[in-house]
């Protein structure tokens, strides 16, 4: 959970570089990437790693309105597909992950919300591989971390 604290000031920390007349940042791209992911369940079992490629879409808003600022962070796979390195299955990515973040720079009050669900789905049956999680934090503004959790599901199918 240090990891979503850090991610908090440091999204206060960029929200300060913002000039507060201006209402929203926006960046919208498409990134090609490469990305190998070992499944345990494909090939019988004995598991295998999946060369996956194609376009990571990614969408990052920052909205300062007087002392508050809003943080979105949005990444979704746009036809990310692949092969296995030992049985040449062919795998398929879907999902979402997204984080909001939401602060006072007068009283340190911030909040962030982190939900991750990625998916690779394979031919046939057992070798589907998801991975979820949802965490949140809430900080008031004398520092007390009111809400705290962190819920992690990695499953084979």
């Amino acid at each position: 959970m240090k990891k979503l604290t850090i991610m908090i000031l440091m999204a206060a920390s960029l929200a300060i570089l913002v000039t507060l007349a201006k209402a929203a940042t926006v960046d919208n791209e498409s990134t090609p990437i490469n990305l190998p992911v070992f499944i345990p369940c494909a090939n019988g079992g004995a598991g295998e790693v999946a060369d996956l490629s194609g376009n990571l879409h990614t969408l990052l808003t920052l909205t300062v309105n007087g002392n508050n600022f809003s943080l979105l962070e949005h990444f979704q796979p746009q036809g990310i597909s692949g092969t296995g390195e030992s049985t040449g299955a062919k795998y398929q990515a879907t999902g979402v992950t997204a984080m909001t973040q939401k602060g006072s720079f007068q009283n340190g009050q911030a909040n962030s919300t982190f939900i991750n669900r990625f998916d690779i789905i394979g031919q046939g049956p057992g070798n589907n591989f998801t991975a979820h999680e949802t965490a949140h934090v809430t900080i008031n503004a004398d520092g007390t971390i009111t809400v705290l959790f962190d819920d992690i599901v990695v499953d084979c199918k």
